[in-house]
């Protein structure tokens, strides 16, 4: 895998990352995640409809800018004052479009992937000696628990570049049936009214850490 693996718009990228490693680094070991669910977002300069769920639907903002940066980079952001998300970069520079990874297995640091679940939980850095065991299907499952995993903020990874540390993607080493790729409406994002229902969530059938679905309401993912 290598930087023109990103170049295409979201919507090509996002099933071919499915099976992908993610590995992020920090001084407190690596966790690896095991890519299972994703989402296509487009926004402006990307090909197809005007995407209502997408971050950069209207214009370039600081908040949204690195989804208009060079491909193979990392958009993170903040998401309704909860939580941080991920989006691998895609298209030429000065186009919007990215991959959410909305959820995966944990294949290596899973202990300190589940202490700063912990962490997340209770809102702090504080190890919790009491805290309930994370199952190893729940423990990256949504975007949220996918950030807070592999110890993603915003103010240390947003605009990263995804082939240099404390980054590294893998493409899939372990095959699976093609045919298992399933696609249907993101999560909790809807299309226009009477408009296109953007079925861009994709995901391997059977995979215990995919997501649940719900539907969208048509309010952007903020």
């Amino acid at each position: 895998m290598d930087r023109a693996f990103f170049l295409p718009p979201a919507l090509e990228v996002a099933p071919r990352l499915l099976g992908a490693q993610l590995t992020v680094e920090s001084e407190a070991g690596s966790v690896t995640l095991r890519i299972t669910e994703v989402e296509a977002y487009h926004g402006l300069g990307a090909p197809g409809p005007y995407d209502p769920g997408s971050h950069a639907r209207r214009a370039r903002t600081d908040r949204n800018g690195s989804m208009f940066g060079p491909p193979g980079h990392a958009y993170v952001y903040f998401s309704y004052g909860m939580h941080h998300a991920i989006n691998m970069v895609c298209s030429p520079e000065d186009v919007a479009s990215g991959v959410l990874i909305r959820s995966g297995e944990i294949i290596d640091g899973a202990v300190l992937a589940e202490a700063r679940r912990h962490r997340k939980r209770r809102g702090t850095h504080d190890p919790d000696p009491d805290a309930p065991a994370i199952s190893a299907r729940m423990l990256a499952r949504g975007p949220g628990n996918v950030a807070a995993a592999l110890g993603l903020a915003r103010e240390t990874h947003d605009g990263l570049d995804l082939f240099a540390p404390p980054f590294r993607v893998d493409p899939r080493t372990a095959s699976f049936d093609l045919t298992s790729i399933q696609s249907g409406p993101r999560v909790g994002v809807a299309g226009e009214a009477g408009g296109p229902a953007f079925p861009w969530r994709f995901w391997i059938a059977h995979e215990p850490t995919v997501s649940a679905f719900r539907p969208g309401r048509g309010a952007p993912r903020a």
